[in-house]
């Protein structure tokens, strides 16, 4: 090619690299405002949203998670919306790395999850059923994520009903949150099952008709493993990304030197 030709081509995927990361960084700008939100606010952000409560990110701290990611995407943007603007080789080569050991992170979390699932699902349990002791009904924004929870997806618990024993919320009421028994109520000292629609019924008792039902868990793993090529997918499709940015990068930096 003639050297214009190749400046050309250079100012074009310059141009394109300034372009994509600003996209990335008002992104993550968008992610950490609304991450502040929820933990500021999220009883008001759960009442907009609440018809998407029923998806596996509320067993986790929803808030946290779209804070470090939209601090991780505001860094990546940054650097290479502005590193290819003045045409820096330190601020190139800083995304580059960002994204390399970000890209690798992704690379070694997918493989453990698929060699250690079991394992995976252990730590997940150990962790998730601790708070639901501590924090389910002490914690209104925690309760009110697990009630929409335990209602949508028409459960109880992580494992089962047994996640409650000795839980704050046992100790205070003696009892189950409403939702493991279906939407009924037990009153042991009456024999008999209550429709929660009375509008008397906050919790129920375990009894011999069964009606407790079955953990999340094992209902949140079907629901991945249902939407698994949909996730991998977008996993591949990221990846490609990545790959893509890390060789626009390296040829601007590469570049940079002959100019």
């Amino acid at each position: 090619l003639s050297p214009g030709a190749k400046m050309g081509c250079f100012t074009f995927i310059k141009v394109m690299m300034i372009l994509f990361n600003l996209a990335i960084f008002l992104g993550g700008g968008t992610l950490l405002g609304v991450g502040i939100w929820v933990k500021v606010d999220g009883e008001s952000f759960l009442n907009i949203f609440g018809a998407l409560s029923a998806s596996v990110l509320q067993v986790v701290n929803v808030a946290y998670l779209l804070i470090v990611i939209g601090a991780i995407l505001l860094v990546i943007g940054f650097l290479g919306c502005y590193g290819a603007q003045k045409e820096s080789k330190c601020l190139l080569m800083m995304f580059f790395s960002v994204v390399l050991i970000i890209f690798i992170v992704e690379v070694a979390a997918a493989v453990v999850a698929l060699v250690f699932t079991g394992l995976a699902e252990t730590l997940l349990t150990g962790l998730v059923t601790p708070l639901l002791k501590d924090k389910y009904g002490a914690d209104p924004t925690f309760t009110h994520i697990w009630n929409l929870t335990m209602s949508e997806v028409h459960c109880c618990g992580l494992n089962n009903y047994t996640d409650f024993d000795d839980s704050y919320y046992y100790k205070k009421h003696n009892s189950y949150p409403l939702q493991c028994c279906g939407g009924t109520q037990y009153l042991s000292f009456w024999g008999m099952l209550c429709p929660g629609s009375w509008g008397i019924a906050i919790s129920c008792h375990p009894h011999p008709r069964g009606c407790l039902l079955q953990g999340c868990f094992p209902q949140i793993l079907e629901e991945i493993r249902t939407n698994a090529g949909v996730a991998g997918g977008v996993a591949a499709g990221i990846a490609a990304l990545e790959i893509a940015a890390m060789a626009v990068a390296m040829y601007l930096y590469c570049r940079l030197d002959e100019k």
